[in-house]
Protein backbone atom coordinates (compact mmCIF):
# COMPACT_ATOMS: atom_id res chain seq x y z
CA UNK A 1 0.00 0.00 0.00
CA UNK A 2 1.62 3.52 -1.02
CA UNK A 3 0.20 6.56 0.85
CA UNK A 4 1.25 10.41 0.73
CA UNK A 5 -0.39 12.31 3.38
CA UNK A 6 -0.35 15.81 3.60
CA UNK A 7 -1.97 18.95 5.38
CA UNK A 8 -2.50 21.36 2.10
CA UNK A 9 -2.06 19.01 -1.38
CA UNK A 10 0.68 19.67 -3.93
CA UNK A 11 2.52 22.76 -2.52
CA UNK A 12 5.88 22.21 -3.94
CA UNK A 13 7.60 20.82 -6.18
CA UNK A 14 9.23 18.02 -4.12
CA UNK A 15 5.69 16.85 -3.13
CA UNK A 16 4.50 16.73 -7.23
CA UNK A 17 7.66 14.40 -8.02
CA UNK A 18 7.10 12.42 -5.19
CA UNK A 19 3.40 11.32 -6.86
CA UNK A 20 5.06 10.56 -10.03
CA UNK A 21 7.59 8.30 -8.53
CA UNK A 22 4.41 6.99 -6.03
CA UNK A 23 2.27 6.35 -9.17
CA UNK A 24 5.14 5.21 -11.40
CA UNK A 25 3.95 7.26 -14.78
CA UNK A 26 4.61 11.08 -16.35
CA UNK A 27 2.17 13.20 -14.74
CA UNK A 28 0.58 13.50 -18.38
CA UNK A 29 -0.65 9.92 -18.21
CA UNK A 30 -2.21 10.08 -14.13
CA UNK A 31 -5.82 10.15 -14.01
CA UNK A 32 -7.08 11.48 -10.50
CA UNK A 33 -9.63 10.77 -8.52
CA UNK A 34 -10.45 14.25 -6.11
CA UNK A 35 -13.13 13.59 -3.33
CA UNK A 36 -14.09 16.76 -1.33
CA UNK A 37 -16.75 14.63 1.06
CA UNK A 38 -14.59 16.29 4.20
CA UNK A 39 -15.69 19.26 3.10
CA UNK A 40 -19.69 19.10 3.17
CA UNK A 41 -20.46 19.42 6.93
CA UNK A 42 -18.38 22.79 7.00
CA UNK A 43 -20.04 26.25 6.94
CA UNK A 44 -17.72 29.20 5.52
CA UNK A 45 -15.10 30.24 3.23
CA UNK A 46 -13.69 27.45 1.05
CA UNK A 47 -10.93 29.31 -1.20
CA UNK A 48 -8.53 26.61 -0.02
CA UNK A 49 -10.23 23.62 -1.27
CA UNK A 50 -10.30 25.67 -4.61
CA UNK A 51 -6.47 26.41 -4.03
CA UNK A 52 -6.00 22.89 -3.44
CA UNK A 53 -8.05 21.86 -6.99
CA UNK A 54 -5.85 24.45 -8.71
CA UNK A 55 -2.48 22.83 -7.30
CA UNK A 56 -3.90 20.01 -9.27
CA UNK A 57 -4.20 21.27 -12.46
CA UNK A 58 -1.43 22.80 -12.67
CA UNK A 59 0.47 19.88 -12.59
CA UNK A 60 -0.90 18.91 -15.97
CA UNK A 61 -2.45 15.69 -15.15
CA UNK A 62 -4.28 13.54 -17.73
CA UNK A 63 -7.56 13.88 -15.59
CA UNK A 64 -8.71 15.39 -12.71
CA UNK A 65 -11.93 13.43 -11.64
CA UNK A 66 -14.54 14.91 -8.87
CA UNK A 67 -16.49 12.98 -6.66
CA UNK A 68 -18.59 13.29 -3.68
CA UNK A 69 -18.75 9.74 -2.51
CA UNK A 70 -21.68 11.01 0.29
CA UNK A 71 -24.10 11.24 -2.61
CA UNK A 72 -23.83 8.04 -4.94
CA UNK A 73 -23.95 4.35 -4.70
CA UNK A 74 -21.62 2.14 -4.86
CA UNK A 75 -22.01 1.78 -8.87
CA UNK A 76 -20.99 4.86 -9.37
CA UNK A 77 -18.11 5.80 -6.84
CA UNK A 78 -16.33 2.21 -7.23
CA UNK A 79 -15.74 2.67 -11.14
CA UNK A 80 -14.54 5.97 -10.49
CA UNK A 81 -12.26 4.55 -7.99
CA UNK A 82 -10.58 2.08 -10.35
CA UNK A 83 -9.93 4.51 -13.04
CA UNK A 84 -8.43 6.54 -10.76
CA UNK A 85 -4.02 6.23 -10.17
CA UNK A 86 -4.09 8.67 -7.71
CA UNK A 87 -7.03 8.40 -4.94
CA UNK A 88 -7.04 12.05 -3.13
CA UNK A 89 -9.36 12.75 -0.20
CA UNK A 90 -9.31 16.41 0.36
CA UNK A 91 -9.47 18.03 3.72
CA UNK A 92 -12.71 19.17 6.06
CA UNK A 93 -14.23 17.43 8.65
CA UNK A 94 -11.78 13.74 9.67
CA UNK A 95 -14.60 12.57 11.95
CA UNK A 96 -17.28 12.96 9.13
CA UNK A 97 -15.42 11.54 6.32
CA UNK A 98 -14.59 8.55 8.43
CA UNK A 99 -18.45 7.94 9.02
CA UNK A 100 -19.01 8.70 5.36
CA UNK A 101 -16.21 6.35 4.12
CA UNK A 102 -17.39 3.25 6.17
CA UNK A 103 -20.92 3.92 5.89
CA UNK A 104 -20.72 3.86 2.04
CA UNK A 105 -18.61 0.85 1.81
CA UNK A 106 -15.13 2.84 0.50
CA UNK A 107 -13.19 1.69 3.62
CA UNK A 108 -13.57 -1.87 2.78
CA UNK A 109 -12.78 -1.70 -1.04
CA UNK A 110 -9.41 0.82 -0.26
CA UNK A 111 -7.71 -2.35 0.77
CA UNK A 112 -7.78 -4.08 -2.73
CA UNK A 113 -8.30 -0.78 -4.91
CA UNK A 114 -4.55 0.50 -3.45
CA UNK A 115 -2.90 -2.58 -4.03
CA UNK A 116 -2.54 -0.91 -7.64
CA UNK A 117 -3.13 2.56 -6.82
CA UNK A 118 -1.81 5.60 -4.51
CA UNK A 119 -3.81 6.88 -2.05
CA UNK A 120 -3.35 10.57 -1.31
CA UNK A 121 -4.86 12.60 1.91
CA UNK A 122 -5.61 16.35 2.37
CA UNK A 123 -5.63 17.27 5.71
CA UNK A 124 -8.59 15.36 7.28
CA UNK A 125 -8.08 13.15 4.24
CA UNK A 126 -4.51 12.36 5.54
CA UNK A 127 -6.02 11.91 8.93
CA UNK A 128 -8.14 8.81 8.81
CA UNK A 129 -6.30 6.21 7.16
CA UNK A 130 -4.29 6.17 11.02
CA UNK A 131 -5.46 6.45 14.18
CA UNK A 132 -7.04 9.21 15.51
CA UNK A 133 -6.23 11.68 18.73
CA UNK A 134 -8.31 10.97 22.01
CA UNK A 135 -10.69 14.19 21.72
CA UNK A 136 -9.71 15.61 24.65
CA UNK A 137 -5.86 15.90 22.69
CA UNK A 138 -7.49 17.15 19.75
CA UNK A 139 -9.40 19.92 21.48
CA UNK A 140 -5.99 21.12 22.99
CA UNK A 141 -3.79 21.06 19.77
CA UNK A 142 -6.73 22.16 17.50
CA UNK A 143 -9.38 24.58 19.77
CA UNK A 144 -10.72 25.94 16.17
CA UNK A 145 -12.35 23.39 15.35
CA UNK A 146 -15.38 21.51 16.54
CA UNK A 147 -14.97 17.77 17.92
CA UNK A 148 -18.87 16.75 18.60
CA UNK A 149 -19.01 12.97 17.23
CA UNK A 150 -16.44 11.10 17.46
CA UNK A 151 -16.14 8.25 14.56
CA UNK A 152 -13.20 5.02 14.78
CA UNK A 153 -10.22 5.93 12.03
CA UNK A 154 -9.55 3.74 9.40
CA UNK A 155 -6.42 2.70 11.06
CA UNK A 156 -4.54 1.03 7.98
CA UNK A 157 -1.44 2.67 9.44
CA UNK A 158 -0.72 2.18 13.08
CA UNK A 159 0.50 6.03 13.61
CA UNK A 160 -1.31 9.48 14.05
CA UNK A 161 -0.80 12.05 11.62
CA UNK A 162 -1.85 15.73 12.50
CA UNK A 163 -2.18 18.40 9.84
CA UNK A 164 -0.68 22.21 9.69
CA UNK A 165 2.00 22.33 11.76
CA UNK A 166 2.75 26.31 12.78
CA UNK A 167 -0.09 27.34 11.16
CA UNK A 168 -1.36 30.77 11.30
CA UNK A 169 -4.76 29.29 11.41
CA UNK A 170 -3.89 26.78 13.88
CA UNK A 171 -2.04 28.40 16.98
CA UNK A 172 -1.74 25.17 19.25
CA UNK A 173 -0.38 22.62 16.39
CA UNK A 174 3.03 23.64 17.36
CA UNK A 175 6.04 21.59 18.44
CA UNK A 176 5.78 23.07 21.67
CA UNK A 177 2.50 22.26 22.59
CA UNK A 178 3.09 18.34 21.28
CA UNK A 179 5.85 17.61 23.25
CA UNK A 180 3.51 18.93 26.17
CA UNK A 181 1.55 15.64 25.31
CA UNK A 182 3.79 13.71 23.96
CA UNK A 183 4.02 10.87 26.99
CA UNK A 184 -0.21 10.90 25.95
CA UNK A 185 0.58 9.28 22.12
CA UNK A 186 -0.47 6.04 22.08
CA UNK A 187 1.12 5.70 18.80
CA UNK A 188 4.20 7.37 16.29
CA UNK A 189 3.05 10.55 15.55
CA UNK A 190 4.18 12.78 12.29
CA UNK A 191 2.78 16.23 12.40
CA UNK A 192 3.91 18.11 8.77
CA UNK A 193 3.19 21.59 7.71
CA UNK A 194 1.77 22.74 5.09
CA UNK A 195 4.94 22.33 2.82
CA UNK A 196 5.83 18.68 4.49
CA UNK A 197 4.26 15.03 3.90
CA UNK A 198 4.51 11.49 5.34
CA UNK A 199 5.23 9.27 2.52
CA UNK A 200 4.31 5.38 3.41
CA UNK A 201 5.25 2.63 1.22
CA UNK A 202 4.38 -0.80 2.52
CA UNK A 203 4.78 0.12 5.92
CA UNK A 204 8.22 2.13 4.95
CA UNK A 205 7.51 6.37 6.55
CA UNK A 206 9.78 8.64 5.18
CA UNK A 207 8.97 12.49 5.41
CA UNK A 208 8.89 13.77 2.34
CA UNK A 209 8.42 17.99 1.01
CA UNK A 210 10.02 21.13 1.69
CA UNK A 211 8.79 22.06 4.97
CA UNK A 212 8.84 21.41 8.23
CA UNK A 213 7.56 18.52 10.68
CA UNK A 214 7.89 16.71 13.71
CA UNK A 215 7.52 13.06 14.76
CA UNK A 216 7.09 11.87 18.71
CA UNK A 217 7.73 8.08 19.79
CA UNK A 218 8.63 6.71 16.51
Amino acid sequence: MSLLLTSAGITNATIAKNILELVGKPAQDISVLFIPTATNIMEGDKSWLIDNLNDFKRQGYACIDILDIAGVPESVWKPRMEAADLITFGGGNEQYLVKVMRETGVEKALPELLKTRVYMGISAGSMVVGQFLPVELLNVIYPEEVFEEFSEPLAFVNCLFLPHLNSEYFSHATKEVLEKHRADFAFPLYACDDNSALKIVDGKFEIVGEGESVVFNK
